[in-house]
């Protein structure tokens, strides 16, 4: 059995949500640091792939 997309859009906007705030709580002096930098780009992933997935569903609505 498959998941819709908008699920796993949905799993991965929260996904993304839980490494930005990870992300916010790591930073101490200054943001240039590995784990802060590794959890943005976490977030952007996830975030970006939230979005196609949902783009995924309403094209194939229309088709």
């Amino acid at each position: 059995m498959r998941n819709s997309p908008l699920f796993m859009a949905a799993l991965y906007f929260l996904l993304g949500c839980v490494f930005t705030r990870l992300a916010i709580t790591n930073v101490t002096d200054t943001i240039w640091n590995f784990w802060t930098l590794l959890f943005a780009a976490m977030a952007t992933i996830d975030f970006n792939l939230a979005l196609r997935l949902i783009l995924v569903k309403f094209t194939k609505k229309k088709q």
